[in-house]
């Protein structure tokens, strides 16, 4: 999957999200969603995309929500056998 879906789908996350009352409950729904929603090989691209490009393209809710939740969004390691 291109980066460029991966933002857009990311932003429209973001934007369900933006309308809650609740901006901390937002970010943690937010983060949360990617992370019950979203495949460990897009969660990745994603977050390599926020570590080498600083996440351009993103709105700054969705970068919030990773910023601050990003241990919900990263893809645990499996455990070396």
């Amino acid at each position: 999957m291109h980066i460029e879906n991966l933002i857009k789908m990311a932003n429209q996350i973001g934007g369900f999200f933006e309308a809650m009352p609740d901006r901390d409950e937002a970010l943690a729904d937010i983060a949360s969603h990617l992370k019950r929603f979203w495949e460990p090989r897009m969660r990745r691209a994603l977050l390599a995309h926020v570590d080498v490009h600083g996440g351009e393209g993103l709105d700054a809710i969705v970068l919030t929500a990773i910023a601050r939740h990003r241990e919900k969004v990263e893809v645990a390691q499996a455990a070396a056998a």
